[in-house]
């Protein structure tokens, strides 16, 4: 655990406590430049100086220039205190993005379906190490601006909550657990575990109450979100607060409004709920442009003045502006005139940037930090290729496996491989994703060519559009094979920040190429769909049809993705058993669709679904069989106590594989309006064939508590249900394995 940064702001620590340390530094000669250098000295006494040191102007212009552009970024150096720029404005959400060269990892809602926190810690860790790599190499050679600094606006854990959504592919999907255990993985993973420095620092976002619409059918620039009490607290704020209690540096507030008050000047969100209700000390950036927004499109405020005021009152300390030449923050210096703001307030808003920057060792001399030494030769290194391998195959979630076709266990006289997304190599890394380095990337097309010395291959459409389509290309390359390959999808073209889907259904002719690529076939031919999106798409033709004998869902899963299709096809090699699990739930008819603008979680994700969707959250096939047995729980708890559960599970098939244990907990006596069941616990083993291991887990209290609007959370007494097992309790999708049930009683707390 790194150290509390509630001592961050000068004012938490005595004033004459103060004065003592910077006697104690200049009497022992231990400051040979200023104090806040003086790594001998407390945190706290160090921000306290340097912050002290500094004009309003310069204090001013600091909370001005979080990026983007070169005008707004990097924030200025201040010549004086020998402090140099520092860029704020960096991607890390799986790799290095937007800065060059660097290891691509699949996409986030592909990392959230390996139901997995090693993986996120694997690809947070990786991500880090390059970013600080590359920082060190700017620094170096005195390079700023936007994506050269080491503060990342990651990860995104805004709640998968409309399918539709053009930035599903950024999230950890719809459940808030999930979520939040990814989001803890990640942000601890992404600023390391040195006791005195942090490698880079995280910064969940977008805070909150975001996800969606786009551009569909408003702009989210302008967006209101209503969102009752109790959805607000039970679905959109729970990640973040893990994200939080993980000891992330920053978060950066959404453009949206929430109940008619924009997100980046909302106090009670960015100070009643985060920093008074949940302790955090770090910094809270604004969106792109959301502070002018506040003015622009949200008409709340109708001058910089106001707006600034409101926004420092409200707790956001750093402003991202759109290369600005005079950002709304500037009008700081207006609203100290005006009386509107005084002093104390940008001093205190200013001090978790310049504690962050301490932290990342800025401050220091290079040879104290053990991340000063990371150089450019682990930019795509060996080990890192491996975790994009690795975490591509865990991704995976197969959806459909007729007469267990899957896996392939011989080579063919000839193969087809069809569709807009067989050698696409932009479309399936995804958004915000690094740059692509053809030397470490392959395609479906390369990996399943592996499997055949004859490879008939056709496109099929221009692009993932698909709106030309070519119908005698595929009619010829089906001709005369043994087994089809399709691979369809979206894409960023499709799908991606700033334009939602208007349909489920594939793009443009998408579903014709399948349907034309199973009548131009001899019938037996076997077909296989790799589906590679975000959002689910409208395949329930594929699912019903005996000639689609099998169905994989890839998600993005970027540089890798040849090499993790073929070895999981074949199951060739560790962790090419396909073990992943749908992050969300996969609606099968257009009706089940809330609409984009209402903010209700009434019908949404499993929690509150009751009808019948195609594929449920949390499903996912393997290529072998397992079995739950003995599970244990104390069946009497005091209110307040966690649950300890124990069970044993068995690899009842003929193959090695991994399972995803999912514990989902019910309230049954309560007469609050909670969610149908909750997932409280998951763990992602692997098993050889025959082996049975027993696993140990703790479902924390908080996990059981019930929200009412009059009293918030709490424990109530009663009966609980618990559901051990490989999938949703209750769910008309089954896959081959079973579900424990057992029962606990919550006593009130024994005096």
């Amino acid at each position: 655990m790194r150290p509390s940064t509630r001592q961050v702001t000068g004012g938490k620590l005595p004033f004459n406590v103060y004065c003592l340390f910077l006697l104690l530094a200049f009497t022992n000669g231990l400051s040979q430049d200023y104090p806040f250098r003086n790594t001998s000295l407390p945190w706290a006494v160090r921000v306290r100086d340097l912050v002290g040191r500094l004009t309003v102007e310069e204090i001013v212009v600091q909370m001005s220039r979080g990026g983007a552009g070169p005008r707004a970024s990097p924030a200025p150096a201040i010549p004086r205190l020998g402090i140099g720029p520092f860029s704020w404005n960096t991607e890390c959400l799986r790799g290095d993005v937007y800065a060059g060269n660097a290891t691509s990892f699949p996409q986030a809602l592909g990392l959230a379906a390996t139901f997995s926190t090693d993986v996120l810690c694997d690809v947070a860790e990786a991500t880090s190490i390059e970013v600080r790599a590359k920082y060190n190499d700017y620094q170096r050679r005195k390079i700023y601006g936007d994506h050269k600094g080491i503060s990342c606006f990651s990860p995104v854990i805004n709640i998968m909550r409309h399918p539709l959504w053009g930035r599903n592919q950024e999230t950890y999907g719809e459940d808030p657990f999930l979520s939040g255990e990814m989001a803890a993985s990640f942000v601890s993973c992404l600023q390391g575990h040195n006791p005195t420095y942090i490698r880079t620092n995280a910064g969940c976002k977008h805070f909150d109450v975001h996800g969606g619409p786009e551009n569909i059918p408003v702009s989210r620039f302008s967006f209101d979100a209503k969102v009752s009490e109790r959805d607000w607290r039970l679905t959109y704020l729970p990640a973040f607060k893990r994200c939080v209690q993980a000891g992330s540096y920053s978060l950066m507030c959404s453009f949206n409004r929430i109940n008619g008050v924009p997100a980046c000047a909302n106090k009670r969100l960015l100070t009643d709920i985060l920093r008074t209700e949940w302790g955090f000390t770090g910094y809270v950036v604004s969106d792109q442009e959301a502070i002018e927004n506040i003015m622009t499109y949200h008409h709340y405020t109708n001058n910089s003045v106001d707006t600034a005021a409101l926004c420092v009152k409200a707790g956001c300390n750093l402003e991202l502006s759109t290369n600005e030449l005079k950002p709304t923050y500037f009008y700081i210096i207006d609203a100290l005139k005006a009386g509107k703001l005084d002093k104390d307030d940008i001093v205190k808003s200013v001090s978790p940037l310049f504690y962050t920057r301490m932290r990342l060792g800025e401050f220091d001399p290079p040879q104290h930090n053990p991340y000063s030494s990371l150089d450019l030769t682990v930019i795509q290194s060996e080990g890192h290729r491996a975790i994009s391998l690795t975490a591509a195959m865990k991704s995976f979630v197969l959806l459909k496996n007729k007469d267990e076709f899957l896996p392939i266990t011989k080579q063919y006289n000839t193969i087809s491989v069809l569709g807009p997304m067989a050698d696409n190599k932009y479309q399936q890394i995804g958004s915000y994703a690094p740059d692509v380095m053809p030397i470490f990337t392959t395609t479906p097309l390369q990996g399943l060519s592996k499997l055949s010395k004859t490879v008939k291959f056709a496109a099929g459409c221009s692009d993932n559009a698909c709106t030309t389509y070519n119908r005698s290309e595929i009619q010829k390359a089906v001709n005369s094979t043994d087994i089809i390959f399709v691979c369809l999808g979206t894409g960023p073209m499709i799908e991606n920040e700033d334009h939602d889907r208007s349909s489920m259904e594939l793009p443009g002719k998408q579903t014709q190429l399948l349907l034309d690529s199973v009548n131009f076939s001899a019938n037996g031919v076997p077909v296989v769909l790799l589906l590679f999106n975000g959002g689910p798409v409208n395949i329930t033709w594929a699912d019903r049809s005996d000639r689609i004998v099998a169905i994989i869902e890839c998600f993005f899963p970027a540089q890798e993705t040849g090499e993790a299709v073929w070895r999981v096809l074949t199951n060739s090699g560790n962790f090419s058993n396909p073990a992943g699990r749908l992050p969300y739930t996969w609606p099968k008819y257009k009706h089940q669709i809330p609409s984009m603008i209402n903010y209700s979680m009434t019908g949404r994700t499993y929690r509150y679904f009751h009808g019948d969707p195609l594929y449920p959250f949390g499903y996912g096939l393997s290529y072998t069989t397992f079995n739950f047995t003995n599970a244990w729980l104390n069946p009497i708890i005091e209110e307040g106590e966690s649950l300890t559960v124990r069970t044993e599970i068995c690899n009842t098939g003929a193959l090695d594989g991994e399972e995803v244990i999912q514990i989902y907990l019910k309230w049954l006596d309560t007469k609050e309006d909670m969610p149908i069941h909750q997932l409280v616990g998951f763990r992602r083993i692997f098993l050889k064939s025959g082996e049975t291991l027993s696993w140990l887990v703790t479902v924390d209290a908080n996990s059981m508590a019930v929200w009412s609007k009059a009293g918030g959370f709490h424990i109530e007494p009663g009966h609980y249900k618990l559901y051990i097992g490989s999938q949703q309790p209750e769910q008309g999708r089954k896959v081959p394995s079973n579900v424990l049930i057992r029962e606990f009683k919550i006593i009130p707390k024994l005096s």
